[in-house]
């Protein structure tokens, strides 16, 4: 058994070598599809959402990876060269305060029209009201993770890792995400 899991992770950072930008969409595409899968468990779904699930699948896929590649790319073009904690910092406050603002609205917006094909004006009610408790959320927890991230994690595994940790942020936002006609469907 080991060894197909070794083989499997070869594998797998071979593509992140070769494909990186197509690698890091596909995982980040697995990744949203657990999430939704749990997210949908925990709310009490008995019988899974295929379609919802897919266009949480999309969103990971078409979006979510490949803005981290290019995001982490500029982060290290940005501070090419420069190491160590003021600059782990830096990167830290920097994507805290322009793409965490921006996917979490991005990803309310784009679940209410798109997955739960909500009427515009539905949408932009859910996001003045969840919207502020939400960013602020963010902001407690994913400094922490923005933190491992640039101090720990190789370029190549960054959105990797960050993809797996959305997935987890993915449940609480997209329990968030849903509005309250769906939560009693």
């Amino acid at each position: 058994m080991s060894s197909i899991v070794t083989d499997a992770w070869k594998g797998y950072l071979l593509q992140l070598q070769k494909n990186p930008l197509r690698t890091k969409a596909i995982t980040a595409g697995v990744l949203a599809g657990c999430s939704d899968t749990v997210a949908q468990k925990i709310s009490g779904i008995k019988k899974l959402q295929i379609r919802r699930l897919l266009l949480v699948m999309l969103y990971g896929f078409a979006y979510a990876g490949p803005f981290g590649h290019f995001l982490h790319k500029l982060m290290d073009k940005i501070f090419k060269g420069k190491k160590g904690n003021t600059t782990v910092a830096k990167k830290v406050i920097l994507e805290q305060l322009t793409s965490s603002p921006w996917n979490n609205l991005f990803f309310m917006i784009y679940y209410g029209l798109v997955v739960e094909g909500r009427p515009w004006s539905l949408v932009k009610a859910k996001v003045r009201k969840d919207y502020p408790t939400i960013q602020l959320t963010a902001w407690r927890f994913w400094p922490i993770v923005g933190w491992v991230n640039y101090q720990y994690m190789p370029l190549q595994f960054r959105v990797i890792f960050h993809s797996f940790v959305a997935s987890c942020w993915g449940i609480f936002l997209n329990l968030k995400a849903r509005s309250v006609a769906v939560k009693a469907a």
